[in-house]
């Protein structure tokens, strides 16, 4: 009887690195669209479904994307410095064969869900001002020419991994400089429109006023499941269930406790309160700042690095508060600027200081370590070019691809004044995740006269 390619391919991988991958990839899933449940929690009651909804819309796109030439564009082998071949568009050959213990087709799978995450976190950018239509273009291009071009220069073998030598252990420039960076450049074309959106009557750029959370509710629910989604990201980054990945996991853990600990600290002693918010983008903070770190660092240097994020990311906060925000209509109501990208930006920039070969090594990584550790200076070099470039490749990029798009008759991407004014769920989407009473059910009644009688 011959054996099928597949699955003698399917023998050769490791059944247990495979199962650990496989469960940290459903593990990972449900963070794409609680992306957009927590922006939906930080928008105003009357935009939290199309907040919400924008990632949803992230997570069919970025899967057709990937399948078509996503995963060939960041991982396809043969290709240059900024793009892999097309060896394996629309994933052809892409199966059991082993990529380092595991299949090919589980590793596509859950660098699937990098993407999807990253692209969701970005769209955060469209938050309570951008019309949902013109997102599904701007997510498929964006993944195409932004997303796995970057993906590629580190991790695929392109100029920033294989020629540099960047430490990026799971995404601090691919995942947030890059997601921070898309978000700002869509926040600020929103309010500089240039083409279809600045042309219209009906559409005027402006700042929108600052508020409080929508519902803290689902900022909660968000947290749950963010912070132990992350966990498994960082773990299963290792492609292998080794004791990195066990440290992995609890270096994650610890930055995001430290992090969410100092920000509900800091907010407590200034207002008497405790604040769920503050304590979210704690979490958040940390959880960035541990990201390209994870498997480098060991645990004092990470309880270290989410102090430093959280109030790092603290501070950048303020910015929207500023009069200077109001007046250059600086929009981040997402927060994605002051946490993925500077907060991002920083932790990219720490890994090049402290990253340490000794425990790269539990994973069986052979690095030269960092600064202060290993005595490494030329890292710190090389973290600063990957982050100069991945901040002017997602800014610069998304930007342009946004401006394209309004172009488009149909596809202005600033939502109409009245609308905005009314709340966006009130046009853009059918439902709302508040308890709004909508146009011509105001009056509604289950009987004809309002009452109930029988015969």
């Amino acid at each position: 009887m011959t054996v099928s390619p597949v699955l003698k391919a399917w023998e050769e991988c490791d059944k247990v690195d495979t199962l650990f991958i496989l469960v940290c990839t459903v593990f990972c899933w449900p963070i794409v669209p609680t992306v957009g449940i927590a922006y939906g929690g930080y928008a105003w009651k009357r935009n939290g479904m199309s907040a919400a909804m924008a990632a949803v819309l992230t997570i069919a796109t970025c899967s057709i994307q990937w399948f078509i030439i996503g995963y060939t564009l960041a991982y396809g082998e043969g290709g240059g410095w900024f793009f892999g071949d097309f060896k394996y568009i629309f994933h052809r050959g892409v199966l059991s064969e082993p990529v380092g213990t595991i299949p090919a087709i589980l590793f596509s799978e859950f660098q699937l869900v990098f993407e999807a995450t990253v692209c969701a976190i970005a769209v955060g950018g469209f938050c309570e001002r951008g019309r949902l239509w013109p997102i599904l273009p701007f997510i498929f291009l964006w993944s195409t020419f932004i997303y796995c071009p970057l993906a590629h220069m580190v991790w695929g073998g392109g100029v920033l991994g294989e020629e540099l030598g960047v430490l990026d252990f799971a995404g601090g420039t691919p995942v947030h400089v890059c997601s921070g960076a898309t978000a700002t450049a869509l926040s600020i074309y929103l309010s500089y429109p240039i083409f279809r959106s600045r042309k219209s009557e009906v559409r005027t750029p402006t700042h929108i006023r600052l508020h409080r959370p929508g519902s803290s509710f689902y900022q909660l629910l968000a947290m749950i499941i963010i912070w132990g989604s992350w966990l498994a990201f960082d773990a299963g980054t290792t492609l292998t269930l080794s004791f990195q990945s066990v440290m992995a996991l609890c270096v994650t853990n610890l930055c995001a406790s430290a992090g969410a600990l100092t920000w509900a600290c800091i907010t407590f002693f200034e207002t008497g309160r405790w604040s769920l918010d503050s304590t979210f983008m704690g979490a958040i903070a940390g959880l960035v700042m541990i990201t390209p770190a994870a498997g480098f660092i060991d645990m004092p240097t990470a309880f270290c690095f989410g102090i430093f994020g959280a109030l790092l990311c603290r501070q950048a906060l303020r910015i929207k508060f500023t009069n200077f925000a109001h007046h250059w209509r600086w929009v981040d109501n997402g927060d994605t600027f002051a946490t993925h990208c500077v907060g991002g930006i920083a932790a990219t920039i720490c890994t090049g200081l402290f990253a340490q070969k000794e425990v790269a090594a539990y994973g069986g990584l052979h690095i030269a370590g960092g600064v202060f550790f290993d005595g490494n200076i030329r890292q710190l070099w090389v973290q600063i070019v990957e982050v100069l470039v991945g901040f002017a490749w997602s800014f610069a990029g998304s930007y342009v691809l946004i401006a394209l798009i309004d172009c488009v008759p149909g596809l202005e991407v600033l939502a109409i004044d009245k609308y905005i004014s009314a709340g966006l769920d009130l046009n853009e989407t059918e439902e709302s995740l508040a308890g709004l009473e909508y146009p011509g059910e105001v009056d509604y009644s289950p009987t004809t006269k309002g009452t109930i009688s029988l015969d």
